[in-house]
């Protein structure tokens, strides 16, 4: 028995010395961990800190909050607004706008006005003097020399003073971009707008008709309204160039006074310059389908400080930044310039 006893005991302890021999390097290797665990722990701030201020740096590089329109400008004027505005064009807001508009008014307008009062006053002369009753004997005249050379010069005379700012407005509609001209191309689909940035990294941004309800609940205009804007930068040379991705498209804003076609296989250009920064609204003006009359274009035109923070927060970058220039192909200048 006392020997059976004392290997039991020597059993137990062969055992116990085992165990402790397995588990040495485990409990070993828990220590070395728990000695490391305070210093990874201890970095975790530093990387936590890096990170913070990565993101408040993107925030503030980035800052961009959609600007709300101002009633009235750049956007069409209800009847009940204003009778008299809403007959005529909208207030314009880029160069060749303001001529436009200068030309109606200080030319056409008055021409139209003379020319129909001359008219009317004619015929009511001719009604009054030379009806059967106040004349009865019909005149037998033939022709009148000086009536002749009058109707027509004075005609050739209006048709000049028409013509001259007529060709000069068409001739400016066909100016050349800059080679420094911010360039955007706008892409026509059925039945949105694309919008390209080729000198800011390739941004693209894709722009959809809003719901009119969410639209008037943001205070835009609605069915003019959309949920991603064309932004670009105000007072600087814009390069616009237009195609098309599947039928004819036609990018038109009234308000810049810019309309110009977008044909699949084709890429139109046209220099725009907005005059200040502002939401400017348009459409598609080329009859393309179904949904044609839901396919809005909504400009808007930034201050360039801001513009830029814009294009930091679509993750693109401004030329000169290094990461544009990389991403952003050489622009071509176009010769094919088409405005309907």
């Amino acid at each position: 028995m006392g020997q059976m006893h004392t290997r039991m005991k020597l059993a137990t302890l062969a055992a116990l010395a085992a165990g402790m021999a397995l588990f040495a390097p485990v409990g070993a290797g828990a220590q070395d961990a728990a000695v490391d665990a305070p210093a990874v722990q201890a970095a975790a701030p530093d990387a936590g800190m890096i990170e913070s201020v990565t993101d408040a740096s993107t925030v503030a590089a980035g800052d961009y909050t959609p600007m709300a329109p101002t009633k009235g400008k750049g956007m069409p004027t209800s009847y009940q607004d204003d009778p008299i505005k809403s007959l005529t064009f909208q207030d314009q807001y880029s160069d060749n706008g303001d001529y436009a508009l200068w030309m109606h008014d200080a030319i056409l307008m008055p021409v139209i006005t003379i020319i129909s009062l001359l008219v009317l006053g004619l015929l009511l002369v001719v009604v009054v003097r030379f009806n059967r009753k106040a004349n009865p004997v019909a005149s037998k005249t033939t022709h009148n020399t000086m009536i002749e050379v009058v109707w027509t010069i004075v005609p050739v005379i209006i048709l000049v003073v028409i013509a001259v700012p007529s060709i000069t407005l068409l001739a400016r509609q066909y100016e050349t971009p800059p080679a420094d001209a911010v360039t955007i191309k706008a892409t026509g689909y059925q039945w949105y707008w694309g919008f390209t940035y080729p000198d800011h990294g390739e941004i693209e941004v894709i722009s959809n008709m809003l719901p009119k309800e969410e639209a008037l609940k943001r205070g835009e205009p609605g069915l003019l309204a959309v949920d991603n804007r064309m932004v670009v930068p105000a007072g600087v040379p814009l390069r616009i160039q237009t195609t098309a991705s599947d039928v004819i498209h036609a990018f038109a804003v009234p308000s810049l006074w810019f309309k110009m076609d977008a044909v699949p296989g084709r890429l139109n250009e046209k220099l725009l310059t907005i005059k200040e920064p502002g939401v400017y609204y348009g459409q598609c003006s080329e009859l393309c389908g179904s949904r044609h009359a839901y396919m809005p274009i909504v400009v808007e035109a930034l201050p360039p400080e801001q513009f830029a923070a814009w294009v930091k927060a679509q993750g693109g970058a401004m030329p000169g930044d290094g990461a544009a220039d990389d991403a952003a192909p050489v622009a071509e200048q176009v010769a094919a310039l088409t405005v309907r």
